[in-house]
């Protein structure tokens, strides 16, 4: 029984590993300050994150189907779409467009990780994935995701990295260093977050 418990805990564990790191990515993916790219490199973030829930669970999954899914619960994306062209705005709009998009974007790969975990550990596929019932969990998640994401930017600001990242990013823009630079210092920063 006991084994079961801890077994039980480990697998839990591991899921949760799973929605952080990608929530984690996801917010990082949000303060790229283009419009439009955020947007797609979010949805690819968490289509992959799907997909690895999808095999933690040992359920099948269908990309373009997920992808459908996924679109369909987040809707029409105004708010994801708004948080994205608000930084198209000089100075000022950048700054608000990326705070929004960080937490709109780790708020929504949070809502949509407990969705689909929740799905997959019912043994369901995503045949049977019932669209008007996860819509309404969606939006009740949506929020604990936003605080969740909220949270997460909070705690990793005491190391900075978040900042730092946009820091660097307007390091970059200015020409004192190349996107070289700004590419590892990005990926080393975010290795530091995954690790802890």
């Amino acid at each position: 029984m006991e084994t079961n418990t801890k077994n039980s805990k480990d697998k839990r564990t591991d899921i949760e590993s799973i929605i952080k790191t990608h929530v984690i990515i996801s917010m990082t993916a949000g303060a790229i300050p283009i419009p439009l790219v955020d947007f797609v490199a979010i949805t690819a973030i968490q289509m992959d994150m799907i997909k690895q829930i999808a095999e933690f669970h040992s359920a099948q999954f269908d990309s373009n189907l997920g992808k459908s899914l996924a679109s369909s619960l987040i809707g029409t994306s105004l708010a994801k779409f708004g948080a994205s062209a608000i930084k198209s705005l000089p100075g000022v709009g950048t700054a608000i467009g990326i705070s929004s998009q960080m937490i709109l974007a780790g708020g929504s790969t949070h809502a949509l990780g407990r969705i689909f975990d929740s799905h997959f550990a019912d043994n369901s596929s995503l045949s049977n994935f019932n669209l008007e019932l996860m819509k309404k969990k969606y939006n009740e998640l949506l929020k604990v995701g936003k605080d969740f994401a909220n949270d997460m930017k909070k705690e990793l600001k005491k190391g900075d990295i978040f900042e730092t990242i946009e820091k660097l990013n307007k390091l970059k823009e200015s020409g004192a260093i190349t996107e070289k630079d700004f590419e590892k210092t990005k990926k080393d920063l975010l290795a530091k977050i995954v690790d802890s």
